[in-house]
């Protein structure tokens, strides 16, 4: 058994997510969907189809749930999965969580939360340009300093 991954995201962000990540690891290890919410879509219908994904998905060991951004419209939606225990919703779904979660397919579900959130926070960086000066530069010629406009 493994844990079912839906991804519930505005428009067709999760399901652009969860194919690039599959392409980049040549496949999905994981039971997976990707459910789109559009700004004309009824929210109770949409979260009865999140239901019935989440139910499917969960053959024992529980849903990961990854939304795009909290008090949405896609993550008000997630929340209405609430179940202790079987599932658990994280908001702010960017690839590099999603590869992680993907990487860590065999994790226990509470493992997992935790693999994708290290995922979140480790993959957002600065990233440095050709051409441009390192940020200690930046601040010793006061181009950084308060004031300096």
């Amino acid at each position: 058994m493994s844990v079912g991954l839906l991804i519930i995201t505005h428009d067709g962000i999760g399901a652009e997510l969860l194919a690039a990540a599959t392409r980049m690891l040549g496949c999905c290890p994981l039971r997976a969907e990707a459910l789109a919410i559009g700004n004309g879509d009824d929210p109770e219908r949409m979260g009865a189809q999140a239901r019935r994904w989440a139910k499917a998905l969960d053959v024992g060991d529980g849903v990961l749930v990854l939304t795009d951004l909290f008090g949405s419209t896609p993550a008000n939606i997630a929340t209405g999965l609430c179940d202790q225990g079987r599932t658990r919703i994280l908001s702010g779904v960017n690839l590099p969580m999603l590869v992680r979660v993907l990487n860590y397919s065999e994790l226990s579900l509470d493992a997992m939360v935790a693999k994708a959130l290290s995922g979140a926070r480790d993959g957002v960086l600065e990233c440095p340009a050709a051409g441009c000066m390192a940020p200690l530069q930046r601040a010793a010629d006061g181009r950084d300093a308060p004031g300096h406009t």
